[in-house]
């Protein structure tokens, strides 16, 4: 399983002036190869490379650098086009469709720039690294990771590594293939996880993971925000740019930790050899395309569109396909109005937003208690109708 680990360098001011100017460099080369493409009809790879690999040594770029410049521009075409096949910037004729598939792709001064074993090696030992940059190699790069970083990085580091420049900062970004745990193929039921925003995530089991803190870090972000981009001031400016990205930062420790406690039970107390009985599956609704298909009040707006539920849904999945837990993904319709001991579906089922009470059976629970447990029946009925037969062809 591929996964990524990110470590922060710590260069030297001259050791960051060299990889800043590297950035720089390498990401102007990407958006003239990034013309050229646009004007030849986005051609392959290797003809690309005969227009433009000798212009690139000539700019100060290395073969390997070059060739990473050239194949992280095909890379951005391929996205772009599957983009627009999927109808992710609009329908056709639409302005931002329109808009995309009128100009090449560009690219920021500090976007990630791919570096492979022969432009980075790692010293793990002494947690340095000796990367290549317009001004020649740089050793003894420091960088500062999690010890369980450190263990990822020595045992399954392969492949690739990024290097970034985020708020001042140079980070690598290593990718790692992480071995997969064998794939419970009988678990013991489901665990279902109802997505949501006053709930960020309600299982089966009847925990409830609130949203309440995270919904007012939120409030209370946007409102510092306002303020200081009323003020104006070069103080309020710098704060800004200090605190970016700080509400995501803190939404997605939140999602781990939930993503982690999901797994976790799901996974059970399990014996040293073998599955026990306690290990289950997980049973995600399929929330894709939910902000284009509701429709809610302006003050709910902002709600909606900063609910990170893609993000959790994502943890969620890597971490269950490493420990080896089975994971399906069910039809959301009518899992709130459902009864889930009776069956009825009926809209005056849940008259409020945490209350469920079935018109035909009399049952009361917690509205997300209701749609989980909902959810759990279908990942079970999913995850049998999905699984191959094992009856033996007749003779």
């Amino acid at each position: 399983m591929k996964t990524v680990t990110r470590v922060k360098l710590l260069p030297t001011p001259d050791q960051a002036s060299a990889l800043e100017c590297t950035l720089r460099t390498v990401n102007e080369a990407a958006c003239w190869v990034s013309g050229i493409a646009f004007e030849r009809g986005v051609p392959r790879e290797y003809e690309l490379r005969k227009h433009t690999y000798a212009e690139l040594k000539a700019r100060g770029l290395g073969a390997q650098a070059a060739q990473h410049v050239i194949k992280k521009v095909c890379d951005a075409y391929t996205v772009l086009k599957a983009n627009i096949r999927a109808g992710n910037l609009g329908r056709p004729g639409s302005k931002p469709r329109i808009k995309a598939g009128s100009k090449p792709v560009t690219f920021r001064p500090e976007a990630a720039q791919p570096f492979d074993d022969r432009c980075l090696s790692w010293q793990l030992e002494k947690r340095t690294v000796s990367i290549w940059t317009t001004s020649g190699r740089l050793r003894g790069v420091r960088f500062a990771c999690s010890p369980d970083a450190l263990e990822t990085l020595r045992s399954y580091r392969k492949g690739e590594s990024d290097l970034i420049r985020r708020d001042g900062a140079f980070y690598l970004i290593a990718t790692c293939d992480v071995p997969e745990t064998p794939l419970n193929e009988n678990p013991a039921g489901f665990l279902g996880v109802d997505l949501g925003i006053v709930n960020i995530a309600a299982t089966s089991d009847g925990t409830r993971h609130a949203g309440r803190g995270l919904n007012r870090h939120r409030k209370r972000q946007a409102d510092l925000r306002r303020k200081l981009q009323a003020k104006g001031t070069k103080s309020a400016k710098r704060l800004l740019k200090k605190r970016a990205r700080k509400e995501a930062r803190y939404a997605a420790d939140v999602n781990h930790r939930i993503s982690k406690s999901i797994v976790t039970t799901a996974w059970g107390h399990l014996p040293a050899e073998g599955w026990g009985s306690t290990s289950r599956g997980v049973a995600l609704e399929d929330l894709s395309g939910i902000r284009e298909r509701v429709r809610l009040r302006k003050d709910q707006r902002t709600s909606l569109h900063s609910w990170s539920f893609h993000q959790l849904g994502a943890f969620i999945a890597y971490k269950a396909k490493r420990a080896g837990v089975p994971l399906v993904y069910v039809d959301p319709a009518y899992t709130s109005r459902q009864c889930c001991e009776c069956g009825h579906i009926d809209r005056k089922n849940r008259p409020n937003q945490s209350e469920f009470t079935c018109r035909a059976c009399g049952v009361t629970m917690h509205a997300d208690l209701n749609g989980s447990r909902n959810i759990a029946a279908r990942g079970a009925v999913a995850w049998t109708a999905g699984r191959q037969s094992c009856v033996p062809e007749p003779a």
